[in-house]
């Protein structure tokens, strides 16, 4: 639910103006330019095939292994092949990452030299491996189907031009006359389309191959750590900051509270025209906007309505004090973790401050659901859309504290309006 563009051919053939796009064109560059490519692979390849082929036919026909020079042949090239493949998939598998731009913006890391030794030894290489031997041995047969099919559509579409020559024309059945051609003409100029969407097809598959073969593969160990630690981060960020709140709400804000007092007090008893009346005054009222200020701010830590209220009533208080008319649809239960309450609080207030400084709305619906695990938060409005996290409208942080609960953020606004956010966050304890 982005307003962006497909950033990949995959996702482009989905949409109804591919045929016009730039992409078929892009699909086709990268088809071409696999040719040589696959072509010298594919003669590597033969090198040791075509001889094991034939001795594999001898074995099987004659019933008699090959010749010792032979067998010698097939072992010396089998070991040196495999010897040599980590090496020279690494400027292949270079060329074909720059290559994967044609049809894949998506960002595709390089992958470092690691060491000779490790080459050997790393899931990467013999990944690249993979792919160089499914480069030279699958993709030449796609192409050539795919060609074939080419040549029997171009047959079809100048057959008319074709059959009036001495020799019949043969497709399917011979054809000697111009009107017999015609019909398949027509036939093979309504398949043009599906041979453009055939070919974006096979690119597709191609690059998605590319793709998952190029991509260092996690380490689900390290990753499964980070996940841990993030957790505790968050955790700890959580604790601090409700020791924080606790702080400022139980011990500096009755402080202050009993100082501003005590100087009002003090401003009673001081006559106005005495010289201490002056300084008490603005002590009194730069005290007063002290209590303001730590009001605000222990109210951006955990909003004490959220603590008193719940998520769903203290999100009705933020939409009746919005300046735009706003319904609340709260279908949850009371049993949330903190993270997720406090997250999905300052979600709805930033989403609804958003609304009312830069949507031109009338109206905006919050809804609140529990979907399996997820919280999930969803704030529309009838405005002009258009929204942009690059424009600075609170969005990126908005996503950076959702990502810091482990949950995600979608947005939809297209120009014109309307403008969806939604939210989800996992209720795991």
């Amino acid at each position: 639910m982005t307003s962006e563009h497909p950033r990949h051919l995959a996702a482009t053939l989905r949409r109804r103006d591919w045929l016009i796009s730039a992409w078929p064109w892009r699909a086709l560059a990268y088809l071409v330019t696999t040719v040589p490519i696959a072509g010298v692979l594919t003669v590597g390849l033969l090198v040791i095939g075509a001889p094991l082929l034939a001795a594999t036919n001898a074995l099987r026909q004659h019933g008699r292994p090959p010749s010792i020079p032979l067998m010698l042949f097939l072992a010396v090239g089998s070991l040196t092949l495999v010897a040599l493949a980590p090496l020279a998939s690494v400027p292949v598998a270079a060329v074909e990452r720059w290559r994967l731009g044609l049809v894949d913006g998506r960002p595709l890391p390089a992958s470092p030299w690691p060491g000779l030794v490790a080459r050997y030894r790393s899931a990467a290489g013999w990944r690249e491996v993979a792919y160089l031997f499914w480069l030279g041995g699958a993709v030449p047969v796609a192409y050539w189907t795919f060609l074939v099919l080419v040549l029997l559509d171009l047959g079809m579409v100048t057959s008319p031009w074709l059959a009036g020559d001495a020799d019949p024309v043969v497709i399917w059945r011979p054809i000697e006359t111009t009107g017999e051609a015609v019909p398949y003409a027509i036939v093979g100029v309504l398949l043009l389309p599906v041979l453009c969407y055939a070919a974006g097809l096979l690119a597709a598959v191609q690059a998605a191959v590319a793709r998952w073969a190029l991509t260092s593969p996690v380490d689900a160990a390290a990753l499964r750590e980070v996940a841990r630690s993030r957790t505790r981060l968050v955790g700890a960020y959580e604790a601090e900051r409700r020791r924080i709140e606790r702080d400022l709400h139980d011990g500096a804000q009755p402080r202050l509270t009993s100082l501003t007092l005590q100087l009002g007090l003090a401003r009673l008893d001081v006559p106005e025209d005495s010289p201490a009346a002056r300084p008490l005054a603005v002590a009194h009222d730069q005290a007063r906007g002290l209590m303001v200020m730590l009001r605000q701010l222990v109210h951006g830590i955990r909003p004490q309505s959220l603590t008193d209220l719940g998520l769903a009533d203290a999100v009705r208080e933020v939409a009746d004090a919005s300046p735009v008319a706003v319904a609340v649809h709260a279908e949850i239960d009371a049993d949330l973790p903190e993270i997720v309450e406090t997250t999905a609080y300052f979600v709805v207030s930033e989403a609804l401050g958003n609304v009312a400084r830069h949507a031109g709305a009338t109206r905006a619906d919050v809804r609140l659901t529990r979907a399996g695990g997820d919280l999930v938060v969803e704030v529309s409005d009838d405005g002009r859309g258009g929204a942009d996290p690059a424009r600075g409208t609170g969005l990126t942080g908005l996503a950076d504290r959702v990502a810091a609960a482990d949950g995600r953020l979608l947005l939809a606004s297209p120009p014109g309006g309307p403008t969806l956010v939604r939210v989800e966050l996992p209720c795991r304890r």
